[in-house]
């Protein structure tokens, strides 16, 4: 089945997982594909997986492209419980405030993220 829009998210990041496994348990209509850019290959003619990674994205059916609040105002368009979240975000004003508050969390967002490990190039702790 073809989904409507995918979603591409970072599945390495614990908060990023933890908001889409919301997102999945719900019944999205119409269909939406969730993308896992830690182990999913890059489709066609996408972004760079940098740029994917760096913010929420989605793709419509018809090849648009959407990332950061609007990403999610299309997201939240296709799913019930969350309808009326992007109604509001279509409000005059309000996806560029949201907008404002996802870069805002985009910068606190490494927080999250485990850590990569030292692979050898460590120092050294203490004395043995």
């Amino acid at each position: 089945m073809q989904s409507a829009l995918d979603v591409f998210y970072d599945g390495a990041c614990p908060l990023c997982r933890r908001e889409i496994a919301h997102y999945q348990r719900l019944r999205a209509d119409p269909p939406v594909r969730f993308v896992d850019l830690s182990t999913d290959a890059l489709p066609a003619h996408a972004p760079e997986r940098a740029a994917l990674l760096a913010r929420l994205h989605v793709r419509h059916a018809d090849g648009r492209w959407r990332h950061g609040a609007a990403a999610f105002v299309a997201l939240w368009a296709c799913l019930p419980g969350w309808r009326w979240a992007a109604r509001a975000a279509r409000l005059p004003g309000v996806l560029p405030a949201l907008e404002l508050a996802y870069r805002a969390f985009l910068r606190l967002r490494p927080l999250w993220r485990p850590r990569a490990p030292c692979e050898g190039a460590c120092p050294p702790k203490g004395p043995a």
